[in-house]
């Protein structure tokens, strides 16, 4: 491995940062597609950058090159041809791509099965290129993604079991080519059905329910430390609501209010997040919180998919917390699904969909874990 390139890349010094979707792109069309096209003329494929990678979501900076990160690209087969033309495309990649790509080395380290799976550039001047361009389906990249195969319908259970983080991968990146119909795969998971999407805003609207009047009370019991933690968990609640009704999937927790500021409602919302986040007393924190749930209020008004509901903070009965709902939004939402499957589902406990009621890295990540939670809506 070239020692001094990689120091060269984490200080910057030598190559400028390109985000990698654009590189990746480049090196498509630069490096892959010409090979492919002398040496595979008559092959049918699609290829993209979708899945893991903050430079899928355009996140990537930087820091990100220090691993996992690269030229690379997802070559998708068709099922029929993959066996016959797998191995001799990878053989080809490995010994007729250029070593380097806009300075950046095409190779990398053998995944390490601590880290887990990571892989690092990794420069040689000799012997087969470690490349990362992914030899797949596209019905075994879905499978292995989000446990779920294409070839059958997207029930409710099975909306609710996706993970965000992998919805918005799925359906972020880019398709740099498409004889496979890719594109249309993707579409199907653009985003929420609309009676799922409901269920899921009843829900997200159930938790900040249950917890409104828990701040306050614990910072009048003398636990400011408490109620700065009801606080918070209320805050990441909110904006789960925001991303919800604005119809944008949000992404695990390293990128959540980056993502959040792509909204339209942050710019509004944020100074006064940042003031609840900061509030050192429970009757600051409540003050705010109170504004930002008026404002939420009345973002669920201009959906229209209700009646008309208050936007007004109130005291929760007699005691001196000031809260939004008190159980009315969730029951109006829940009021309004008509898709039998989901109705089924909401008249169980509002648990909403597997971000909602887990921040588990190992299930979100861990598609093995799907059907077992699919279990929870059958």
């Amino acid at each position: 491995m070239d020692i001094s390139l990689t120091k060269d890349l984490s200080k910057n010094e030598e190559i400028a940062f390109i985000p990698g979707l654009d590189l990746c792109e480049a090196f498509y069309k630069d490096a892959v597609e010409p090979l492919l096209q002398k040496h595979f003329p008559r092959l049918r494929y699609s290829a993209a950058i979708i899945g893991s990678g903050s430079e899928v979501i355009g996140f990537d900076s930087q820091m990100s090159s220090d691993h996992h990160w690269g030229p690379r690209v997802i070559l998708f087969l068709e099922e029929k041809t993959f066996d016959t033309n797998k191995n001799s495309i990878d053989k080809l990649l490995s010994t007729a791509l250029p070593r380097k790509f806009r300075g950046y080395p095409t190779g990398f380290t053998a995944a390490d099965p601590n880290g887990p799976g990571v892989q690092l550039l990794d420069y040689s001047e000799e012997g087969p290129i470690n490349h990362r361009v992914e030899i797949v389906t596209i019905r075994q990249f879905v499978l292995d993604y989000i446990g779920f195969d294409i070839n059958e319908n997207i029930e409710p259970a099975d909306w609710l079991s996706f993970p965000e983080q992998k919805l918005l991968t799925l359906t972020a990146g880019k398709v740099f080519h498409d004889q496979l119909d890719l594109e249309k795969v993707r579409e199907r998971f653009a985003y929420y059905p609309h009676d799922v999407w409901l269920y899921i805003i009843a829900s997200a609207w159930m938790r900040i329910e249950q917890e409104e009047h828990l701040m306050g009370r614990a910072g009048f019991a003398g636990d400011e430390i408490g109620s700065a933690i009801i606080g918070n968990r209320l805050v990441r609640d909110l904006m789960r609501l925001c991303f919800l009704m604005e119809k944008q999937y949000a992404p695990y927790p390293k990128w959540y209010g980056t993502a959040f500021n792509q909204l339209k409602c942050s710019s509004k919302l944020s100074p006064i997040l940042q003031t609840v986040l900061l509030a050192k007393t429970w009757k600051d924190r409540q003050e705010a919180l109170a504004a930002v749930y008026e404002c939420i209020a009345q973002m669920h008004n201009s959906l229209k998919i209700t009646e008309e509901l208050t936007a007004k903070a109130k005291y929760f009965h007699e005691r001196p917390f000031l809260v939004i709902s008190m159980g009315a939004f969730s029951k109006a939402i829940v009021s309004t699904i008509t898709d039998p499957a989901v109705k089924k589902i909401a008249q169980k406990r509002l648990i909403g969909s597997i971000d909602l009621f887990s921040d588990s890295t190992d299930i979100l990540s861990e598609p093995k874990w799907r059907k077992i939670l699919r279990q929870l809506y059958e």
